[in-house]
C-alpha cells in the first residue's frame, strides 16, 4: 500500500475512494495491488 500526501483514483481502472476512520483510502477490487492511503490523523491509543 502506498501512503501519500494526496491520493488520486482512476475510476477507469476500478479505483474507489473510501473514507475509513478519518483516513482516505483508494481500494480496487479488480487489482488489489492498487491500494493507497492518505496520511491522516494519528490513531489514539
Amino acid at each position: 500500500m502506498k501512503v501519500r500526501a494526496s491520493v488520486k483514483a482512476d475510476p477507469s481502472k476500478g479505483d474507489k475512494v473510501v473514507r475509513r476512520r478519518g483516513r482516505l483510502y483508494v481500494i480496487n477490487k479488480r487489482n488489489p495491488n492498487r491500494k493507497q492511503r492518505q496520511k491522516g490523523p494519528a490513531r489514539k491509543k
